[in-house]
């Protein structure tokens, strides 16, 4: 039995990518944890405090010498991991290096240790899926920046815009959050080592050198006192991570409409057998956005779990801190198959700018209201100019004649100004604008994260 949809090997590869999935994966655990013990004993040998045989000693133990299977069912009595972990660990060194092993450290220290590299491990492939989607997204707003569309609002036929433009949008969105990526990694890729109060009595006046030394060897940063109360890290990296599939989420939220039979703007990236129907042999559903939006649907939740976990009490938790397990791994399972389905959109999105220029018609003319009563209002005075355009719209809808018809009626109205205002161009050139605004935006950005990636 599974409790996780991205544990599950049915509906795992749906919802969550192969890479992640093994990044937080049991085994994983194990290595990150085993890895966190033999920083702590190499960080305590340079101090005096262990043998200098125990760290290459537990290096040489892998997950596949423990049973994970008898770790897990005796951590039901235990109630935390690390207790039949260290026994089973313990029973693999050789005797005179026993009594050394995991000295002066608590459970949370070597799981929040082990976490934090699991973390880091997936930062690393969100920082890769960030870029490629940036990558394909500039491709595409750059193909289409003055390929003309329907702008809407509230649902409806609101102005001109072009593609181009709602491409930079979700772009915008999607390099904002990414940009503060950098700022997660100092914030959460912190070493956790305090002991049973977090004061690290049992090592002395070494504390402090040993902290530090065992960051050191795991490539983590110290912190100045022990986080095992201190839950913000966690919490911040969770909340990014909500943020960053919410702006997924945004461009699966628009795929989804402008791909529905009565726009049919845009369409998936087609693959034999992909968005089928079971009853429907026609249909081919929106696969990538649907798995996006369902991440969104189910990351509030993971983030609000990690907040309420901040209500740590005294010098260690009960509860909170065992709460963090469900959420956190969630997240960033969610996070990957969001950002997999979205670089699937980024870079092979199909449009149809026949249908883009047919829906341009849909209204008869009443896209261009806005632009009418805009080059109307100098002479005529903004609010008359809105009253005769609003009153020409209702008889477009009544008549079924074009706003340009019922306007050319009016002889009080200049024919120059009446056909600049319909004339797309405009509307497209200030879009194809702030598109590019977008797109160097965007290009800053990947080159910030470059540089952060190779200063590592």
């Amino acid at each position: 039995m599974t409790f996780s949809a991205l544990d599950s090997e049915l509906t795992g590869p749906l919802f969550a990518s192969a890479g992640m999935r093994a990044a937080f994966s049991d085994r994983a655990r194990i290595e990150a944890m085993l890895r966190a013990e033999a920083a702590l004993a190499a960080a305590e040998s340079s101090a005096g405090l262990a043998p200098k045989g125990l760290a290459a000693a537990i290096g040489k133990i892998t997950a596949d010498d423990l049973d994970l299977a008898a770790i897990g069912a005796r951590a039901g009595d235990a109630g935390v991991l690390t207790i039949p972990f260290v026994q089973a660990v313990e029973a693999k060194l050789p005797a005179n290096l026993r009594g050394h092993f995991h000295y002066g450290a608590t459970s949370q220290d070597i799981l929040d240790t082990a976490m934090v590299l699991q973390m880091r491990a997936g930062l690393d492939l969100i920082e890769a899926e960030i870029s490629a989607i940036v990558a394909g997204l500039t491709k595409l707003a750059t193909a289409h920046r003055k390929t003309p569309m329907v702008g809407r609002s509230y649902g409806q036929h609101a102005a001109p815009i072009s593609f181009g433009f709602a491409v930079a949008t979700w772009l915008s969105g999607i390099g904002e959050v990414g940009a503060g990526l950098p700022r997660v990694r100092e914030r959460a890729l912190v070493a956790s080592l305090g002991g049973p109060v977090g004061t690290l009595a049992a090592l002395g006046n070494k504390g402090p050198a040993v902290v530090a030394a065992f960051a050191k060897e795991l490539g983590l940063a110290a912190p100045p006192i022990a986080w095992h109360v201190t839950r913000a890290r966690l919490a911040e990296t969770g909340a990014w991570l909500g943020l960053l599939i919410g702006a997924l989420a945004k461009m699966a939220t628009d795929v989804v409409h402008l791909a529905s039979t009565e726009v049919g703007e845009v369409a998936e990236p087609h693959v034999a057998g992909r968005g089928g129907s079971s009853a429907m042999p026609h249909k081919r559903n929106p696969i990538s956005a649907t798995v996006i939006l369902a991440a969104h649907g189910a990351a509030g939740g993971h983030v609000a779990t990690l907040i309420n976990a901040m209500a740590a009490a005294d010098q260690r938790p009960a509860g909170a801190w065992h709460a963090e397990w469900h959420a956190l791994p969630q997240l960033f399972g969610l996070a990957s198959g969001a950002l997999r389905e979205a670089r699937r959109l980024a870079v092979g999105l199909t449009v149809d700018k026949a249908r883009m220029r047919t829906n341009l018609d849909l209204t008869r003319g009443l896209l261009f209201a806005d632009a009418v009563a805009s080059a109307l209002a100098p002479k005529l005075g903004r609010d008359a100019a809105h009253r005769i355009v609003e009153k020409a719209a209702d008889a477009v809808r009544e008549t079924g004649m074009t706003l340009r018809e019922v306007l050319a009626k009016n002889a009080t109205l200049p024919k120059a100004d009446l056909d600049a205002a319909f004339d797309l161009t405009p509307a497209v050139d200030a879009a194809a604008v702030m598109t590019d605004r977008a797109l160097a935006e965007a290009k800053a950005a990947v080159r910030a994260l470059t540089a952060k990636r190779k200063g590592r």
